[in-house]
Parts: C-alpha cells; structure tokens; sequence
C-alpha cells in the first residue's frame, strides 16, 4: 500500500492551508496539488511554488540581487527595492481616509489609524498597561526589569534603549537635529518637534465632552480626561502613588533611584530631568528672560514670573478635588495634595528622613551641611569675587 508523505509546512502556509480547506469545503480539489514540492535541504522548509522556494534560499545564501539605482542598496527581493525606492522618489501610495495623512507602506498606515481608533492591542503581562505599538510595549517592560545596558561615558547615566542614550547624549553635545520646516526652530528629539508642531496646525478633531478642549489625536485626548475622572494608571510599586502621565512617573521613579541624567558642564551638577538643568543653567549666565507685560520686572524662571503674576491677577484656576482649596499655580496644587495623600518624594541622602516638599528637604539638608547647586555656585561665585 502506497503512503503519501507530505512535508513540513511553514507557519504561514500552515494558516494558508487551513484557510483554503475552510473555504473549499464543498468543492474538493485534488491533494497532490497541495503537496509542497519544494524542499529546502538546509532546514527542511517546504513550498507549494519554486518562486517561494527561490526568496526562501537567498536567506541561506545572503544573496541580494536586486539593487537600487540611486543609492546602491541591496535588496532580497524585488517588493524590498520597491517599497525602498518610495525613500527617494517621495511617493506614499497609502493614505488614511480620516486626516489625508500619506504612507509609504500599508504598516506605517496601519499603525496611524490607531491614533484614531485608539486601539492598544500590545498589553503588558505584568500591569495590563496598553499601547498602540510593540515597541512601547518593549520600552515599558523595561520600567518592570530595570534592565538598563546603555551607559553614557560622559557622565555615567544608564538607560534601557540605545535611542534614550542617543537622545540624552544631545544634553552633552548640544545637537539639535530635528528642525522645524515651516518656522526653522530646531529640537534636540522628535517628540519635542512633534509636539511644536501642533502649535502650526489647527486641526483639532477629538474634542472634549467635558470641557472646551480639543486635541490633534485621540491619544492626547485620553491622556486630557484623565483630569476628569481622576484616573492615574501609573502606579509606583515603592511607594505607592500614582501619576496621570508616563513622564510623571519616570520623573518620580527618579526620587528612589536617585538618577541624575541631565549634567551641567559649568559646574558638574546634576539633575533629575531637562527642565531642571535649564533653569540651573541661568545661574551661570545670569539671564532672566521672563518679563513682565505690567511691571517690567524680570525673572530667570517662567515659575517665578507666573508667581509674581498672582500680585496682579489674583486669578486660583487649580483646585483642590478633596477640600476645594484653589490656586494660582499647578506646582502649589501638588504639593498641597500632598497634605492629603501623605506623600513625602524627597528623601535626605544623608539621614533618610524624608519631605513633603522640595523648600523643607533643603532646609533639612542644610543642618548637615550640604547646599543646593544654586548656593554652592554663590559660594563658589562669591570666593572668586575675594581672590580677584
């Protein structure tokens, strides 16, 4: 008796297969058109056609007989040169029916359409967080492991990509690479640019059902009614509290695990985050660039100006959602929440004692004898005063 032996399918062609005996259940085709006649010797791979055959062994080979024109770039196949050809030649064949953005590939397009359907279909194993794309998923993953391989030589911060390390290395260069093309303003990253870039156009389709606000995206829109309803899905594991935005959290994680990764090159001082090292920066060149439209008097920080500012307005847009205490600025709303949570983010380094507030941890410190970089640039300022 004759034994027909059919050979090892690939993941696709198995779902391939599948598909087809679904759809042609009524009308059976003959078997031996199914066998896969095409046998790779190296690993064992089957193919139903010798043009899949062909693509499959120049994975073996390494062989890449289709080359661009333009650049010299090597492809594979002939579909990899031509979605290749659409970097030099402009073209984006796929467009989304909903904002007119163009694509060079149906993915690209694919990805877009989520920051309108706000579909998240990546979920995170450890904390269910959701997000629109794979590579957020593999970012976010790294906040459970801690794993941080990129170390940076200048000033020794780790991190868990080699694009945040990339990033970060423009504090010390200085490069801004990301150029705005409609007003020539540059950034040192993308999201800093794309962020700009909304202040250009004025297409705001996803409104707020609660307020007057308008947002770009659905993302953006998400991220606004959290004020709403309260929701803060970015819990600390340390100390439990909890943040409406990603970069909230990533800022507090920096209050126990004591990273500083932006350096001032002046004085060697470190920060927790940019703006920081920003505001730190106007103490070595004295600069006040903040103004105010009443009184003409200056400032070194726009938090400065915008405290000054209350003498004239008396305007308290925050409030309180446990006792309906209101205020002028957004920063004095957080640290009077924090009478009622409990939360104490600064920790003295030298006793462990910790504070509510940044004004009491620096007057704590200072009975142990350690300064602020603001002071110890005054003191440092203030001896080479003396030896002149």
């Amino acid at each position: 008796m004759q034994t027909n032996t059919v050979e090892k399918l690939s993941g696709d062609e198995q779902g391939t297969s599948t598909i087809a005996k679904k759809s042609n259940s009524k009308t059976k085709k003959d078997k031996t058109k199914e066998v896969k006649k095409f046998s790779c010797k190296i690993c064992g791979a089957s193919f139903l056609y010798n043009c899949r055959y062909k693509r499959h062994m120049q994975s073996h080979t390494g062989l890449k007989p289709y080359s661009c024109d333009v650049c010299g770039l090597s492809s594979a196949t002939s579909s990899h040169l031509k979605i290749h050809m659409r970097i030099h030649t402009g073209e984006k064949p796929f467009s989304c029916e909903l904002c007119g953005s163009a694509f060079s590939m149906n993915s690209k397009l694919k990805r877009h359409m989520r920051t309108h359907s706000g579909e998240k279909p990546f979920v995170c194993n450890v904390c269910d967080a959701a997000f629109s794309e794979n590579s957020h998923l593999v970012r976010h993953v790294h906040i459970h492991t801690g794993e941080k391989h990129f170390t940076c030589e200048m000033c020794e911060a780790s991190f868990s990509e080699k694009s945040t390390l990339k990033s970060h290395m423009r504090v010390h260069t200085g490069e801004r690479p990301y150029v705005c093309k409609m007003c020539s303003q540059a950034f040192s990253g993308k999201s800093n640019l794309n962020r700009h870039m909304k202040k250009h156009t004025r297409a705001r389709p996803h409104k707020c059902e609660m307020c007057d606000s308008a947002f770009t995206n659905v993302v953006e829109l998400e991220k606004h009614i959290r004020k709403h309803t309260g929701e803060k899905p970015y819990p600390c594991l340390i100390c439990g509290s909890s943040f409406l935005y990603k970069s909230s959290f990533q800022r507090h994680m920096r209050t126990h695990t004591g990273e500083k990764p932006y350096s001032c090159e002046l004085c060697s001082n470190a920060f927790t985050d940019k703006s920081k090292l920003s505001r730190h920066m106007l103490v070595h060149t004295g600069e006040k660039p903040f103004s105010c439209e009443i009184c003409n008097k200056k400032f070194s920080h726009k938090y400065a100006l915008q405290t000054h500012m209350q003498i004239h307005s008396g305007e308290k847009p925050f409030s309180c959602e446990v006792c309906g205490a209101r205020f002028s600025l957004n920063d004095t709303l957080k640290r009077h929440v924090r009478t009622h949570t409990g939360e104490k983010p600064y920790s003295c380094e030298v006793c462990g004692l910790r504070f509510a507030s940044n004004s009491n941890y620096r007057k704590h410190t200072r009975k142990h004898g350690v300064l602020s970089s603001e002071e110890k640039h005054f003191v440092q300022g203030s001896f080479v005063q003396m030896q002149s």
